[in-house]
């Protein structure tokens, strides 16, 4: 299949942008798709420096990689979310304890994420959205209908003028569907996609099938639901191991905790089914990037990650051009 299988560079975000390139060319990935944070990649330069660029550029090719997406989880989680002191840790250290200077950071650094694509030549940026009202989640106190629908027109309000400076520049912006975001599930997402952004398609969706299995999803079942959606994948697993004592909200344990009722694990060593998902891919029509992000507590992330692209590229097959059974036609 032509679909090209990369690396997130978030969790590797430690190593030097260089450094990671040539790692990634040994591990056997095609590209990268590079976390906007770290080293990786500084979106106000790329937006504004084109230097810059050619130095990204020239550095990918050197090891014979290439870019389709940026990721920008960080900021983009800043831009939805009502502060609390983990938000600190994603924005500037000018900002930090301000939560509307953080919001105004965030919003602003979206922006240029857009332009950073454009610069790059990606279509894609993938990241949170953030929301207003994930503590909501468990209705006690009660929760009614419409504080969620304020927490959905907030995001609306808020992302709205970012996703149009997305569109003037040519790029998508894909969210993840992710515990913590406006959209989490397959409802929540219906609501968001379906509903307060109908219409609205330089909004899609970063496709990661590590979110939906622990919380009884069928990655499949989605993809199907949101063919149309669609504008990244990423290739990720997770273990449910409920077995009696487990929780599957995580008993606030540690990620990689044996006693939790779930795990990120590298790909293909999970409960994530991923013949079906490429199967449904296929049907889809989606030919944009497999892209690896690795987690795993248990295992070396090197080691992890190369079985983890040799696996991809495996299961990376194309729809059939024949009907298997024309040849039993006289």
């Amino acid at each position: 299949m032509t679909r090209p299988v990369t690396l997130f560079t978030g969790q590797w975000a430690d190593l030097p942008f260089e450094d990671l390139c040539k790692l990634a060319q040994k591990m056997g990935f095609d590209g990268l798709e590079l976390a906007c944070w770290g080293d990786h990649m500084d979106v106000r330069k790329a937006a504004t420096d084109p230097e810059y660029v050619k130095q990204r550029k020239a550095t990918l090719k050197k090891y014979g990689l290439k870019c389709w997406a940026l990721g920008s989880h960080l900021a983009g989680q800043c831009v939805g979310d009502d502060w609390d002191p983990r938000l600190d840790g994603f924005a500037p250290d000018s900002v930090k304890g301000k939560p509307e200077a953080i919001r105004a950071w965030a919003i602003e650094e979206m922006k240029y994420t857009a332009h950073a694509a454009k610069t790059m030549g990606c279509k894609v940026v993938t990241g949170f959205m953030g929301s207003p009202i994930w503590k909501y989640w468990y209705s006690f106190p009660q929760t009614t209908d419409e504080m969620i629908q304020a927490g959905y027109d907030k995001i609306k309000e808020l992302w709205t003028p970012i996703l149009d400076e997305f569109k003037a520049c040519g790029v998508k912006f894909a969210l993840e569907v992710h515990p913590t975001e406006i959209a989490f599930d397959f409802y929540s997402a219906q609501k968001l996609f379906r509903e307060t952004f109908k219409g609205n398609a330089t909004l899609g969706i970063n496709f990661d099938p590590s979110h939906l299995i622990w919380q009884g999803i069928q990655p499949h079942l989605f993809l199907r639901e949101f063919a149309d959606k669609i504008y990244h994948v990423h290739i990720k697993d997770a273990r449910v191991n409920l077995e009696g004592t487990e929780g599957i909200l995580g008993s606030f344990l540690t990620f990689g905790d044996m006693r939790r009722g779930w795990n990120f694990v590298s790909p293909g060593h999970g409960s994530v089914d991923f013949d079906r998902i490429i199967r449904a891919l296929n049907e889809a029509g989606y030919d944009g990037p497999l892209s690896v992000e690795w987690e795993d507590s248990a295992m070396e992330r090197v080691f992890g990650a190369t079985e983890a692209c040799a696996m991809t590229k495996r299961i990376n097959f194309s729809p059939s051009d024949v009907a298997f059974d024309d040849a039993l036609k006289k």
